[in-house]
């Protein structure tokens, strides 16, 4: 890989060389080593790694990357709206390779069991010791939040096990979004536990208008003064329960970024980082309006991207989530510009990488008091179950399933999370396996009548969160999973004009929007809903079973999409 300036992206370099990784025979041979993923020419006078979405996964797991995710607007036929064969074209990567596999959802199950599991924080940790070894006092480690969030072990210990690995680690600064779901006064906790700041300059105290937390730091690496400004997720309190952190205002605060930036370069810093938890194309399109940021380090969307984007002078890092990649960017910085980098999008193939020995000590007395209770086998599954997509996964649509079964519903509503582990076809579920997918601090299955007008309103209001040509005014997250109802989507149509075909299953006739209809869900952010926790839900129907086969969902009907967001 040569050094790259902004005027050499045309030039970029072979198809292996976008994740430094063998060919798959070489793979399957054992060939790929921990030297050959950690294989890199440094450059320049500092080192960015970057990781986002861990959604509190300790442990080696596999996680499907979607085979549907759909640009609109600007953003059509972009990265990351770029899947499959689309994403393997664009990047000049070959199909049934060890890249193949990291970054999309082809022919995962069997490519999964020759690869093996990804991932693991234990070996994150390997990688980063020995980064910081060979860049020592050139590396700054950053976290791009939904750090605390995503497991049995998280939500029991609050997100402290996060915040026990992410000292260990040594991360130098991080921001959020599902870490408030814990409430904010344990989030204030957690964050005087850290041994590093919580950066967020885009909440405010809704009283007096006073920040929370920090809104960004300046550190030296390498001779350099770099400015990193925190974003946390600017819809917090739409897409998670307000009544949890009432007195927070949230927002993307275009003009108060651009006023941390100036400030930043008022005190002559070298480089401006924006730690963000907004989304891709969020991000893609603050980078195009506020000047004088050098790298945007993005989350919440999970895309994994193997190359920067570049808009104007800004680059874009986007290293998936689940503790499967961590990115490294190296910079040549001169007069307070980027004047050339390197990167490297490295796959953590929990295989390849030996574990660090402290950090999977800790990892083992985390989660010991609780391995037997998370190892119980609860059912097999003899289908691929994924959550990933921009309206459909497998596991939702079980999910769905069990709330159909359970509650005696006619309906089934399960929200769009992008979290969430993959199990592979022959597998037992367990009790882990379902807390992966469930893990949230307002579990309850409520159970409500709701007329078919009403219902289309949400499937409306969600659409448009996910659709609106307008990145401002896409709230992050996919589309809400249905079970026991099928209906049509036109992606280019204008809010409120998208859904159609709405049909229920079980007579196979339109649904009426007079009529009401006992519609079953999970994760309302009503304060006060009642129901059981869906974990518990979850785990009686799969005990009861004891198998299960989820087919590929065909319910919902796509229209109006940019061919290389599907490939389906």
């Amino acid at each position: 890989m040569a050094m790259l300036t902004r005027r050499d992206l045309a030039s970029l370099g072979a198809a292996t060389a976008v994740l430094g990784l063998a060919s798959p025979r070489a793979f399957a041979q054992q060939r790929i080593t921990q030297a050959e993923l950690l294989k890199f020419d440094a450059v320049g006078q500092v080192t960015l790694l970057h990781f986002t979405d861990i959604h509190a996964q300790l442990v080696p797991l596999h996680f499907r990357e979607p085979s549907v995710n759909i640009g609109v607007g600007e953003s059509t036929g972009l990265p990351p709206h770029l899947v499959g064969k689309h994403l393997l074209a664009a990047y000049g990567l070959k199909a049934d390779t060890p890249e193949a596999h990291a970054l999309t959802g082809g022919d995962f199950a069997a490519l999964a069991k020759s690869y093996g599991k990804i991932g693991g924080l234990d070996r994150m940790a390997t990688l980063v010791k020995a980064i910081r070894a060979e860049r020592q006092g050139k590396m700054l480690l950053l976290d791009g939040g939904d750090t605390w969030q995503g497991s049995y072990t998280s939500l029991k210990s609050g997100g402290e096990d996060m915040v026990e690995a992410m000292n260990a680690l040594g991360v130098d600064a991080m921001t959020g979004h599902w870490e408030f779901t814990y409430g904010a006064d344990r989030v204030k906790t957690l964050a005087a536990k850290l041994k590093f700041p919580f950066l967020a300059s885009n909440i405010k105290d809704t009283g007096f208008g006073d920040p929370v937390f920090e809104p960004d730091m300046v550190v030296e690496r390498g001779g350099l003064s770099i400015g990193v400004i925190g974003q946390a997720f600017p819809y917090t309190p739409v897409a998670n329960p307000r009544w949890m952190i009432p007195d927070w205002s949230f927002g993307i605060e275009e003009e108060r970024i651009r006023a941390r930036v100036a400030a930043l370069r008022e005190k002559k810093v070298d480089l401006v980082v924006l730690l963000s938890h907004n989304g891709f194309d969020v991000d893609r399109k603050l980078a195009a309006r506020v000047e004088g940021i050098d790298v945007i380090l993005t989350g919440h969307t999970h895309d994994a991207i193997p190359r920067p984007v570049q808009v104007g002078e800004t680059l874009l890092i986007a290293p998936g989530s689940h503790g499967k990649f961590l990115a490294r960017l190296d910079l040549e910085v001169k007069d307070r510009r980027v004047a050339g980098w390197r990167f490297k999008l490295i796959p953590l193939f929990a295989d390849a990488i030996a574990p660090d020995p402290d950090m999977a000590a800790l990892i083992g007395r985390i989660r010991a008091p609780h391995v037997a209770f998370l190892s119980k086998e609860l059912a097999r599954t003899e289908s691929l179950l994924y959550r990933r997509g921009n309206f459909n996964g497998t596991f939702d649509d079980l999910i769905c399933e069990a709330l159909l079964q359970e509650r005696d519903a006619e309906i089934a509503l399960s929200p769009g999370f992008r979290w969430g582990a993959t199990v592979l076809p022959g597998q037992p579920i367990t009790v882990e396996d379902v807390y992966n997918q469930t893990a949230i601090t307002y579990p309850a299955v409520y159970r409500v009548g709701m007329k078919g007008s009403h219902l289309k309103t949400v499937l409306e209001d969600v659409a448009d969160n996910l659709f609106n040509p307008d990145p401002y005014y896409q709230q992050g997250g996919d589309m809400v999973r249905v079970g026991g109802l099928s209906y049509a989507i036109d992606v280019s149509r204008p809010m409120g004009q998208r859904i159609s075909d709405m049909t229920l299953l079980r007579t196979g006739k339109p649904v009426d929007p007079d009529r009401e209809y006992a519609v079953a869900g999970w994760a309302s952010v009503n304060e006060g809903t009642q129901g059981p926790p869906v974990y518990d839900l979850l785990t009686k129907y799969l005990t009861d079973r004891k198998s299960v086969r989820i087919e590929e969902n065909r319910q919902v009907r796509v229209s109006g999409a940019d061919p290389r967001g599907l490939d389906i």
